[in-house]
This record gives structure tokens, C-alpha cells and sequence, in this order.
């Protein structure tokens, strides 16, 4: 029994070795797999993975490579925007609060397709801005970016008002006291609302093929329609943009622990 309390449940320093770990992991992975061997196998259904990869393989490429390029420009875009809706919300030059408070709340409080109708076929009309993958990466900037502004300035206001005030009474500067005080723990506390947000982003942008942005999803679409094969094609949808947001999630997990002082 001893033997299973160490290999299943947490000590109460919730210290795991690394075999414990592995073991685990394994487990758990064998048991999701069979579950979803056992469903794939009761499907009257004729898979065709090798013919579609290989015939396939290079439009599947293509498609994760633009989604990858949309994804890291769409991702600046919306830390800009996010930022920018900060200052403007932090301010106290009214006109410019009342924007980013409006523009903040009509963003977060529509849905993406309409705001890609209205940004692309409105808006980008009457600017001339025709290149879709540009509007693309625009639409999905302003969208993640009203997200954004709200995790930071949560951030912000979460820290402790007697260190602003000591700041002040030690003659700090605004630039200093956000440089030693406020950003060092900001970064912590959003690193992961903020990986989460950048993860959802790579997924909201298969949105993007209603304007025909020839991204992953359009691709996988435009197989899925001369092969006739939904599940060996959404199935490669699927492992693609887990392969693009795994990253994200350890990448955040690294940046807590660089930025905490704990450490």
C-alpha cells in the first residue's frame, strides 16, 4: 500500500521523483490512447493517412508555416495594442481614457467573425487596405490586445499601494518606480494569464479563412474537400496547433521562474 501512495498521490511537500514522474506520465498517456484506439476502432470508417501526407504533405507545410508567421506577428501586434490600452486607461488625459475604456469593452464584448467582417470588408475597404494576411494579422492584433490591456493593468493594480507610496518617499522617479518595483512583479503575475491569451490567439486565427487567408485551417479545408478524409485531416489540424501552443506554455512557465525572486 506504501508502494502505491508514493507512486499515485503527492507527499506533503508535493516533492516527486523523476522516475515517480515518468511512470505517471506514461500511465496516463497509455490509458488516453486506448481510450481513443478504442473509439477510432469502432468506426466503420477507411483511414487514409499515408496517401493523404504524402500527397498532401506540402500544402499542410505551407498552411502551418503562414499560421506560424500570422501568429508571431499577430502576437507584437496585440502587446503593442495591449500596452498602448494601458497607458491610455492609466492616464489622465480624459479623452484618450474614454477611448481605451470603450474600445476595450466593445472589443472583449463582440465576437471575433464579426469584428473580422466589419475590420476587413469595412473598414479595410474604406482605407484600401487590401492585403488580407496584413488585415489578418491587424484584426487578430486589436482583438488579443484589448485581452492584453486587461491582464496588465490587473497586474498593475494588484501591487501593493505602500510600495508605491514608499517609492514616492524615497524619490523615486515614475520611470524608476515602474523599472525596480512595479514591472519585476508584473511580469510574474501575467506571465501565465498572458500565455494562455497568446495560445488562444494562435487558435482564434483559423478564423481567419472566412477572408481567405490561406492558413492552416483553410488548408486543411481545402484537402478535407478533395479527400473527403475529416478525421485524418482534423486530426493533423489538431496536432499542428498543439505543436505551436506547447511552447507557449513552457516558455511562460520559464519566465515565472525567471522573474521570481523567490528563486
Amino acid at each position: 500500500m506504501s508502494i502505491l501512495k508514493t507512486l499515485f498521490f503527492k507527499t506533503e511537500n508535493d516533492e516527486e521523483t523523476t522516475a515517480v514522474k515518468w511512470i505517471n506520465i506514461v500511465l496516463v498517456t497509455v490509458i488516453v490512447l486506448g481510450i481513443f484506439h478504442y473509439a477510432f476502432s469502432r468506426l466503420d470508417y477507411p483511414y487514409n493517412w499515408a496517401g493523404i501526407i504524402e500527397k498532401y504533405k506540402y500544402k499542410f507545410m505551407l498552411g502551418f508555416s503562414m499560421t506560424l508567421i500570422i501568429s508571431i506577428f499577430s502576437l507584437m501586434a496585440s502587446f503593442i495594442v495591449g500596452t498602448l490600452l494601458v497607458f491610455g486607461q492609466r492616464g489622465s488625459f480624459l479623452p484618450t481614457y474614454y477611448f481605451a475604456r470603450g474600445f476595450t469593452e466593445i472589443i472583449r464584448g463582440t465576437p471575433l467573425i464579426v469584428q473580422i467582417y466589419l475590420f476587413y470588408y469595412v473598414i479595410g475597404t474604406a482605407f484600401g487596405i487590401e492585403n488580407r494576411y496584413l488585415m489578418g494579422v491587424l484584426i487578430m492584433g486589436i482583438f488579443s490586445g484589448a485581452y492584453v490591456s486587461e491582464i496588465i493593468r490587473a497586474g498593475i493594480e494588484s501591487i501593493n499601494k505602500t510600495q508605491l507610496e514608499t517609492a514616492r518617499s524615497l524619490a523615486f522617479t515614475k520611470f524608476q518606480t515602474y523599472r525596480y518595483i512595479i514591472l519585476p512583479q508584473v511580469i510574474k503575475r501575467v506571465m501565465p494569464p498572458l500565455a494562455g491569451q497568446f495560445a488562444s490567439l494562435i487558435k482564434d486565427s483559423s478564423l481567419l479563412s472566412i477572408i481567405a487567408v490561406n492558413e492552416f485551417t483553410k488548408n486543411v479545408q481545402e484537402v478535407d474537400s478533395l479527400t473527403f478524409s475529416p478525421i485524418e485531416n482534423y486530426c493533423i489540424l489538431a496536432v499542428g496547433y498543439l505543436i505551436l501552443t506547447y511552447p507557449i506554455s513552457h516558455l511562460s512557465k520559464y519566465l515565472e521562474r525567471r522573474f521570481s525572486y523567490g528563486n
